[in-house]
């Protein structure tokens, strides 16, 4: 069961108009939601980030914060969701391709879930990543439709048989192609500030507030491509990798080569916190 245009339907009675400016300029927002036993990880954070996005884009939500979670809770509950995401993108509507606001097009919402298990083998035995010059455009806070630069970044560490890239702006880490990253030094905590360079992730936040609880320390500041590989440890993050460890780059090994102390200890106060 899907939603679209304010009906609960099948995903064979969905039919998305060739007008639809998400269609053609990629104008629109979207958001991916956790499930776990049923119920939304961090829901107020995805909401909260979903409102930022659109008033950053100037599209009117369709419905209010509270409507939307409503949405998003039947479909749950329509296809009997346990464990797996809900993905929601919001367009600016249809009209005629022009590149300018429509002055009549009304936001087009359409949401659905998925069964998606816990990338488990990964989270415990680790991934291996590649690094690439991070060629995006400057406003990567804002999650928008236009992934062409993430989906070939990704393509990219397919091809290289590793599961991930690194990206970097002249040398300086920003993310990977769909996760933030994080580093330990010397059992203190590196991730990039959450600026206009990053997405600001919904695990990302979880993840520090956790060090903190832990008394891990942090810094929230740049790191180079030569001082990642000198790490002890590293990690992505992200709503459906959770915390999961990088053991090389660029067929470098990072630290001993496996899931480090910290990085275990942030794993298992993860699962002890929205797990049990």
């Amino acid at each position: 069961m899907y939603f679209y245009k304010n009906q609960f339907l099948h995903k064979q009675d969905i039919q998305i108009s060739p007008d639809d400016r998400g269609y053609y300029f990629g104008d629109g927002i979207y958001e991916v939601f956790r499930v776990y036993n049923g119920q939304i990880y961090e829901c107020g954070a995805h909401m909260q980030r979903l409102e930022r996005t659109a008033s950053e884009v100037r599209l009117s939500l369709p419905h209010t914060s509270d409507g939307i979670l409503t949405i998003l809770n039947k479909l749950i509950q329509h296809n009997s969701l346990v464990e797996g995401t809900v993905y929601l993108q919001i367009t600016r509507g249809e009209a005629p391709r022009a590149h300018p606001f429509p002055t009549q097009a009304e936001p087009i919402l359409l949401a659905y879930c998925s069964e998606v298990k816990r990338p488990l083998a990964s989270i415990h035995n680790g991934i291996q990543a590649v690094t690439q010059p991070d060629i995006r455009w400057l406003r990567c806070d804002l999650k928008t439709l236009n992934l062409l630069p993430n989906i070939l970044a990704k393509q990219t560490a397919l091809d290289h048989g590793v599961q991930e890239v690194v990206l970097h702006r002249d040398g300086t880490v920003t993310e990977c192609s769909a996760s933030n990253l994080m580093m330990v030094r010397d059992q203190v905590l590196y991730t990039h500030p959450a600026n206009h360079l990053i997405l600001h992730g919904i695990t990302r936040a979880v993840v520090l507030r956790l060090a903190h609880a832990l008394h891990i320390p942090v810094k929230e500041e740049p790191f180079t491509t030569e001082q990642l590989l000198q790490a002890d440890e590293a990690f992505i993050t992200g709503t459906t990798v959770e915390i999961t460890p990088i053991l090389q780059v660029d067929g470098q090994s990072i630290g001993t080569g496996t899931p480090g102390s910290t990085t275990q200890r942030l794993q298992a106060e993860f699962e002890r916190t929205f797990l049990k």
